[in-house]
Protein backbone atom coordinates (compact mmCIF):
# COMPACT_ATOMS: atom_id res chain seq x y z
CA UNK A 1 0.00 0.00 0.00
CA UNK A 2 2.04 3.18 -0.94
CA UNK A 3 2.12 6.72 1.43
CA UNK A 4 0.16 9.60 0.19
CA UNK A 5 1.03 13.05 1.41
CA UNK A 6 -1.53 15.51 2.13
CA UNK A 7 -1.82 19.16 3.44
CA UNK A 8 -4.69 20.48 5.11
CA UNK A 9 -5.95 23.94 4.04
CA UNK A 10 -7.76 24.69 6.89
CA UNK A 11 -4.66 24.49 9.33
CA UNK A 12 -2.00 24.03 6.57
CA UNK A 13 -0.36 20.78 8.78
CA UNK A 14 1.38 18.12 6.17
CA UNK A 15 0.19 14.58 7.18
CA UNK A 16 0.67 11.56 5.28
CA UNK A 17 -2.23 8.34 5.07
CA UNK A 18 -1.28 4.69 3.84
CA UNK A 19 -4.23 4.02 1.90
CA UNK A 20 -5.29 1.04 -0.24
CA UNK A 21 -5.53 3.27 -4.03
CA UNK A 22 -5.85 6.83 -4.04
CA UNK A 23 -9.29 6.44 -4.83
CA UNK A 24 -10.07 6.21 -1.06
CA UNK A 25 -7.77 10.07 -0.54
CA UNK A 26 -11.50 11.58 -0.80
CA UNK A 27 -12.68 9.83 2.26
CA UNK A 28 -9.33 11.38 4.44
CA UNK A 29 -10.13 14.17 6.89
CA UNK A 30 -6.83 16.09 8.55
CA UNK A 31 -5.77 13.93 11.84
CA UNK A 32 -4.74 17.64 13.35
CA UNK A 33 -8.33 19.42 12.95
CA UNK A 34 -10.71 17.02 11.45
CA UNK A 35 -10.92 18.97 8.19
CA UNK A 36 -12.18 17.13 5.23
CA UNK A 37 -10.64 19.93 2.75
CA UNK A 38 -7.00 18.68 2.24
CA UNK A 39 -4.74 18.60 -0.96
CA UNK A 40 -2.69 15.99 -1.95
CA UNK A 41 0.75 17.00 -2.13
CA UNK A 42 3.06 15.82 -5.05
CA UNK A 43 5.48 13.09 -3.73
CA UNK A 44 9.08 13.16 -4.24
CA UNK A 45 11.35 9.66 -4.96
CA UNK A 46 14.88 8.73 -5.20
CA UNK A 47 16.03 7.01 -7.75
CA UNK A 48 18.91 5.60 -9.57
CA UNK A 49 20.68 7.71 -12.39
CA UNK A 50 21.87 5.27 -14.89
CA UNK A 51 25.95 4.90 -15.28
CA UNK A 52 26.16 7.54 -11.74
CA UNK A 53 25.85 7.72 -8.12
CA UNK A 54 23.46 9.64 -6.33
CA UNK A 55 25.38 8.77 -3.01
CA UNK A 56 28.51 10.56 -2.05
CA UNK A 57 30.62 7.95 0.03
CA UNK A 58 33.24 10.67 1.66
CA UNK A 59 36.49 8.69 0.84
CA UNK A 60 38.46 7.83 -1.82
CA UNK A 61 37.63 3.95 -3.27
CA UNK A 62 40.18 2.24 -5.27
CA UNK A 63 39.55 -0.78 -7.46
CA UNK A 64 43.02 -2.08 -7.06
CA UNK A 65 43.02 -4.90 -4.94
CA UNK A 66 46.47 -5.55 -2.16
CA UNK A 67 47.23 -8.65 -0.75
CA UNK A 68 50.11 -7.43 1.59
CA UNK A 69 52.40 -9.67 0.22
CA UNK A 70 55.17 -8.84 -2.78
Amino acid sequence: MPIFEFVCNACNQPFEELLRSASVASEVNCPNCGSPHIRKKVSTFASKVSGGSSLSLGSSYSSSCSTGST
